[in-house]
């Protein structure tokens, strides 16, 4: 009776460890791939940036210095891809910032406004930026319940002895007054 009691106890406690385990590599794998949904989406983007430049420069020559902050917050960006989520955010940040300036340029160029190639870049990109706040926030959601598991007791202790540990959150800009502003 009690050798009974012993093995169902120690079925139990096995059933609890493969469960509790497997959940924490599942919502670990769930966050890898949510912020490879970033990553696409972030590519998309900045496919379409060198195109969204070459459009304004035909309208817009003189102003160089736009173009080449662009030009440089994008391979700022490009290369922060192998950094933590935090240095990948800031990044796009930036070059969030340079995109505000190229549409500033924009505003000034009325036939600019009007090319359908800008049109549909512009379409595009207000696109793109959707889904990468849509990813952002769905990476975060996934960090937020995977540090909420390996933190709260009984999950801690496993999550501990299998090395699971805090990810990042991909952060956004803190003074960001909104998204790119692409409206004309």
């Amino acid at each position: 009776m009690v050798i009974g009691i012993i093995a169902v106890v120690v079925v139990l406690l096995v059933l609890f460890v493969i469960v509790t385990y497997n959940g924490l590599v599942r919502t670990r794998n769930r966050i890898d791939n949510a912020f490879s949904q970033i990553a696409v989406q972030l590519k998309r983007r900045h496919d379409l940036i060198p195109n969204l430049i070459e459009t304004v420069k035909g309208y817009a020559a003189h102003e160089k210095g736009v173009f080449e902050a662009v030009t440089a917050a994008r391979a700022n960006a490009i290369n922060a891809t192998n950094g933590t989520p935090q240095d990948q955010a800031q990044a796009e940040n930036a070059l969030s910032g340079t995109l505000k300036s190229l549409f500033a340029v924009a505003e000034a160029y009325p036939d600019l406004k009007a090319n359908q190639n800008f049109l549909s870049l512009q379409e595009e990109l207000t696109s793109t930026e959707d889904k990468i706040a849509y990813s952002r926030q769905f990476y975060n959601d996934s960090v937020l319940g995977y540090n909420n598991k390996i933190q709260a007791f009984p999950a801690n202790v496993l999550a501990g002895t299998f090395n699971f540990t805090p990810r990042e959150y991909f952060e956004g800009d803190p003074t960001e007054q909104g998204p790119v502003s692409v409206q004309f």
